[in-house]
C-alpha cells in the first residue's frame, strides 16, 4: 500500500508478503494443481481482510507462474469466486516497461540514457530509453527459475562441459533477439531484481559495510556462477547474502545474469530498489492524484 503525499511520489504506507512457491505445485505441463490454487485463494482473502479502511483502488495482478499457466483462465476464475477479486495478468512486455517507469524515476530527473535489466523466476525483462517511457521493452522465457528447471541447476554442477552448455544456450537466445539494446556508453545499467540484488549482497559480503548493495560487476558475476556451481542448495543458502529460498535457483540466475551482462555489453549495473511492482504503483498513484484522490 503506498500515497501520495507533497514532495513524494510515493510513500510506503504497507507491505505484507506471503511466501507462496507456487513453482512447486505445478504439474509437468506447467498447469497449477488445486493445492496451488488454494494457496493463491487464502493469500487474496487474507490480504484484503487486513485492509481496516476503504482504499481508492486495489489493483491485484499476477506473474509469470499463473500467466503461463495453461490452466490460467481456471485458476483465475476460481479465485475470484472465492475471493471476489479478479486478479489481473500482465504482459512480460508491460512487466518490463513498469520496471523501467521505476527505475527511471528512482534514478532522478537527470538520468540520461537507461538500460533496466531485471530477471524473475519465469522471464528476464529488459527496457531501455531516454524519456520516461521506454523505447524498447522485452520479455524472454529466461528467468531463473526456469532455467533452474530446464537444465536441472538446483543442486552442484561438477561438469565444466554441463555450465558451458547452459551459458552457450543463453548466449544463442539472447542472441537471437534482433532489437536487444546495449548498454550506451554515456548511459546507466540498472538491475533491478531479486536476482542481482542477492548476487550483490553476495560478492560484496566483508567488502562492504555501506548497508544495502549498491553495483554489481560483471566479473563478480563470473566469479559467483564458479562457487554456486560447486555448492547444492543447502550450500548455497550458507553463503553471505543467498536467502534459503532462493538458494535452489541461484546459480541459473548468476547464469542468466552473466549472459544478459554479455549481451547487452554491461560491464556493471547498479542495483535499484524499484521494479515492476513500484512501477504500477507510481502510475496508480498518478491517476488517481489526477481524479483529486492521494491514496491507494
Amino acid at each position: 500500500m503506498a500515497r501520495r503525499r507533497a514532495g513524494v511520489d510515493m510513500e510506503p504506507v504497507l507491505s505484507r508478503k506471503v511466501r507462496l512457491q507456487l513453482h512447486e505445485t505445478l504439474d509437468a505441463k506447467g498447469r497449477l494443481r488445486k493445492s496451488g490454487v488454494r494457496s493463491v485463494q487464502r493469500a487474496v482473502a487474507e490480504t484484503l481482510a487486513e485492509d481496516r479502511e476503504p482504499l481508492p483502488e486495489v489493483y491485484a495482478f499476477a506473474t509469470s507462474v499463473i500467466r503461463d499457466a495453461p490452466n490460467r483462465e481456471e485458476v483465475l476464475a476460481q479465485v475470484a469466486s472465492a475471493t471476489g477479486t479478479r486478479l489481473r495478468v500482465l504482459s512480460g512486455e508491460e512487466e518490463a516497461r513498469l520496471a523501467y517507469v521505476a527505475a527511471r524515476r528512482w534514478a532522478g530527473a537527470r538520468a540520461g540514457s537507461l538500460l533496466v535489466l531485471d530477471i524473475g523466476g519465469g522471464t528476464v525483462e529488459i527496457a531501455s530509453g531516454t524519456a520516461e517511457q521506454p523505447c524498447t521493452a522485452l520479455s524472454l522465457p529466461l528467468g531463473a527459475r526456469t532455467v533452474t528447471r530446464d537444465w536441472k541447476l538446483g543442486e552442484a554442477v561438477s561438469s565444466k562441459r554441463r555450465l558451458a552448455e547452459v551459458r552457450d544456450h543463453l548466449s544463442d537466445r539472447l542472441a537471437e533477439v534482433a532489437d536487444l539494446p546495449r548498454a550506451e556508453p554515456d548511459g546507466r545499467v540498472l538491475a533491478c531484481s531479486k536476482t542481482f540484488t542477492q548476487l550483490a549482497r553476495y560478492t560484496t559480503a566483508g567488502r562492504d559495510r555501506s548497508g544495502a548493495p549498491q553495483r554489481l560487476t560483471l566479473d563478480d558475476v563470473r566469479a559467483a556462477v564458479g562457487v554456486l556451481a560447486e555448492n547444492g542448495s543447502t550450500g548455497r543458502a550458507r553463503l553471505p547474502g543467498i536467502s534459503r529460498h532462493r538458494a535452489g535457483q541461484s546459480l541459473a540466475g548468476a547464469l542468466v545474469a552473466e549472459a544478459l551482462m554479455e549481451a547487452c555489453r554491461a560491464t556493471s549495473v547498479e542495483i535499484s530498489p524499484w521494479s515492476t511492482r513500484e512501477g504500477l504503483l507510481l502510475e496508480r498513484l498518478g491517476a488517481l492524484r489526477a481524479k483529486g484522490s492521494t491514496r491507494r
